[in-house]
Formats: C-alpha cells, structure tokens, sequence
C-alpha cells in the first residue's frame, strides 16, 4: 500500500460520513471495461459503478458530447427550455411506448416522483386509495418514501417514524398480492428484476398477472428499472421481456453512463395529475446530463449492441452454471438475465470479492451471499472467460 493510499484513507475517516465499506484501493481512471488505482495496478471491471458505467470508462463520444455541452453551458433552470433535453424526454418516450419524461438527478428521485404522481394521480379519484404495495427484499432508494417503499426492514432501522401506506409482499408471489389489494391501492412497486435483494428475476407469467391485478383495481403498476433497465437485461426496458406496459417506469444508473440522472416516464392520463408546482427541481435534466443521456439513447437501443449484451449475457450465465455444477457446495443457484446476474452462495461472499481484486477483477456482493455481476454492456466472451478463470481458482481454495 502506498503513501497516497494511506493519505487518502486518512483523509476520508477523518472528514467523510462513514457510510460505505469502503474496499482499500484508489482508483484513479479507466479505459473501455479496465479500471487502474493510484499504483498502476489494472483491474478487470464487472460492476460497472453498480450498473451505471454501460458504455464502459473514457468512451470516445460520450466523453465528447459532455466536454461539448460543458463549453456551451453546464446548467441553466428548468424555467427555461433546452434542446438536449427535449430530445433526451421524447427519445425516452418513443423508446418506453409511455408518453411524458421528467428528470431528476438519481434513482431515489426517480422513485420518489414516481410515488408522488400516483398518490395525486389516486386520490384525485379517491381520497383513501394511498396503498402503495412493493415487495419485500426491494430496494428503491435512501429518501424516506423510497426507504418506507423497500422492502428490508434493516434499511429502516432508527430512521422512524417512517411515512404511511406502504404494504409488502413477497415478489413472485401472485396470491399474496391478490389478497393484499383492494379498490383503496393506489399502486403496485416492483422491480423488473430484483437488483440489490439478491438478482430475482419475475417467474412465468408474473409480471403479466400482477398488470392484470392492477387494472381490475384500476391501480397504477410502478416499474423500477433503476439497475434492470438501459440495456441490461437484453433489452432497453426489461419490462419488454415479459409482454407488459407499465403505467410509470423509472431509470437512473446507466441512463448517462456516469453522469447523474434520473427519470420517470408516466402515460398520459398519470401525466396529467401533475400541474405547475407540483413537482420540480433545480438540477435535474440539466443539459450536461441530458447531452450525456442521448449518447446512451442512441447508442444502447440500436439492435446489434443488445444483442451483444443477449449474447455475452447467456455465455457468462452458462459458464457460472458450469461453475456452480463443479462447486455445488459452494454456489447453490445462478440467476439474472442478460448483464445483470447473480450467483447465491452458502456462505458470506466479500471474502471471495476480496479475493478477486487481489487477482485484478472488481465484482460485488449483495444480500449478504450473493455474487453479483453488473460490468459495462461492452464486455466481451475473453473477458467473461477471465472472470470465470478467477473465480474458479477462489472457489477451488475455499
């Protein structure tokens, strides 16, 4: 460990809130899907920011189009309009199938709209239809509706009183959402696939029966597409795999491939709750963000690069299938689709995280025991092969 190593470590205990377990590196820059620390050393990339590094580090265009806005302006107040946010909203609509975009500035505040457009939405038709129904192991985000709206109580601790008219069920569990809605809900939460809560994906039909569910409560269904959308799971919106609309979709993460940003986008009828002063921010859709989102808007939809995320996507999953044959004891299930995948564990996994920077490959436990993968979108089947390397001589030593 170098000197700068430790001044910076000592710089951080001594002034930054102690929020992260941090790991003991300092990343200084990257390159396509490489990462280096402050000695030189060069790591292999699959978290990708936590799913939000899609084009990978130091991507020619998009480094362009924000050194470009950044000359012509940075930010100026939502009062007035801009182009790149135009076309940032109406490329979001066209690609959702949805109708009107707004943008905040992280997936919390993503969320957070998200829950306050379905409330007036509902109890302009209803003064009591406030539930808001998500699912346990959720997550949607540190604010307190998004805290209260995730469904892991631990995240909640000391934090109350926490806001009212949130209920939680189990995600793939169809009946339990059945008795638990009446004509007071206001919403279904869920997302596509379960990022944080240890990478679930929906079971057959699910998704299909909990959109059926809300129209018979003439409820509103919530998407969080946060992690799962932008690509990741093969297709722009996850939602596309299952044959579903929904009535409000929200994103951040790899919507400016590192830039922050969020967005909600509602259909018309949603749209229509909120007037002027309903909702607003100052720095949310500035046209830095918004000039490094349609890089990703062009770039992310067009059909040969998701097909490459399909493609590498299934290669990767079978090779920890192949892992989890050979170290049964070890891996007891493999999940996720396309570049968002998961690998459960019979044991705690940061060990085996630690062990892998070690060896130059940054990967990521979630839920306590599971492994998950959410590199750039650009990776390629060698690079997969050198994770799978890797983590095949850890899981050997265990």
């Amino acid at each position: 460990m170098s000197e700068l190593d430790e001044k910076v470590f000592a710089e951080d205990k001594a002034s930054y809130v102690p929020v992260f377990q941090r790991y003991h590196i300092v990343l200084d820059h990257g390159k396509g899907t490489y990462l280096w620390d402050v000695d030189g050393k060069k790591y292999l990339d699959f978290l990708g920011g936590i799913a939000v590094n899609v084009l990978g580090h130091d991507d020619p265009e998009l480094v362009w189009a924000i050194t470009e806005q950044a000359h012509k302006m940075i930010h100026c107040s939502n009062l007035y309009y801009t182009q790149a946010q135009a076309d940032a909203a109406a490329r979001l609509v066209e690609l959702s199938g949805l109708d009107k975009a707004f943008f905040g500035n992280s997936g919390a505040e993503a969320n957070e709209g998200a829950i306050k457009i379905a409330r007036k939405w509902a109890t302009a038709q209803n003064p009591d239809k406030v539930q808001i129904i998500t699912a346990r192991m959720s997550f949607h985000g540190r604010t307190y509706a998004t805290l209260t709206a995730t469904g892991q109580p631990h995240y909640q601790q000391g934090l109350g009183p926490v806001p009212g008219g949130f209920t939680y069920v189990d995600y793939n569990n169809i009946e339990e959402l059945e008795q638990t809605m009446s004509e007071n809900t206001c919403a279904v939460m869920l997302e596509t696939i379960q990022g944080e809560g240890g990478v679930y994906t929906p079971a057959p039909g699910y998704l299909q029966q909990v959109r059926a569910l809300c129209d018979k409560y003439h409820a509103l269904l919530i998407l969080d597409e946060i992690q799962a959308g932008i690509g990741r799971s093969g297709k722009f919106f996850a939602y596309e795999n299952y044959g579903i609309k929904p009535d409000i979709v929200t994103l951040a993460k790899g919507l400016a491939g590192g830039v922050p940003i969020g967005a909600f986008i509602v259909k018309e009828e949603v749209a229509q709750a909120f007037g002027p002063g309903d909702h607003g921010t100052t720095f949310g859709g500035n046209p830095l963000a918004c000039a490094a989102a349609n890089v990703v808007l062009h770039r992310v939809p067009e059909p040969a690069f998701l097909q490459h995320v399909q493609q590498v996507g299934a290669y990767f999953k079978a090779g920890l299938e192949k892992l989890q044959a050979k170290y049964p004891q070890l891996i007891t299930e493999v999940r996720g689709q396309g570049l968002i995948l998961g690998a459960e564990l019979t044991k705690p996994g940061r060990d085996i995280v630690n062990a892998a920077l070690d060896q130059g490959v940054i990967i990521n436990c979630t839920a306590g025991k599971v492994l998950r993968f959410i590199p750039p979108l650009i990776i390629t089947e060698e690079q997969v092969d050198e994770v799978l390397r890797v983590l095949g001589d850890i899981l050997a030593k265990q």
